[in-house]
């Protein structure tokens, strides 16, 4: 986790869903093609202390984080999906249409895909340009 030593990161609040699980298609497995898997879905996003913060104590002045979930299932189950890449780069794109993210880390792992495994999948950490 050297990307939390990042110094772009040292105002920021870190928002994050984990293992939110969602049946979705995916894998280009004949196998895999017969139903859909649980994937498990994680997310950090960094977003600046100034705009994550509330005098009010009132939702709108802050990410909320039940409109992310929501967007995050609503792409995992758009359609099929042959990579967990394909998947992973939609997730990200998503929680970057948020102005106010700086950086989001996110991985998606199939638990299921492999009996001798207890999960397998990617991760991507990635810093507004």
């Amino acid at each position: 986790m050297t990307w939390l030593l990042d110094p772009r990161l040292a105002d920021c609040r870190r928002i994050f869903l984990q293992e939110l699980a969602v049946e979705t298609s995916i894998g280009f497995h004949d196998f895999e093609r017969l139903a859909p898997q649980r994937v498990l879905i994680n997310v950090d996003i960094f977003v600046p202390i100034a705009a994550s913060t509330s005098m009010r104590d009132a939702v709108e002045d802050v990410i909320d984080y039940d409109v992310l979930r929501h967007r995050i299932i609503e792409i995992a189950r758009s359609g099929h999906f042959n990579l967990q890449e394909t998947l992973l780069d939609r997730v990200v794109a998503a929680c970057f249409e948020i102005p106010a993210v700086s950086a989001v880390r996110a991985s998606t792992e199939k638990p299921h895909v492999y009996a001798d495994c207890r999960t397998v999948g990617i991760e991507v950490f990635r810093m507004r340009p």
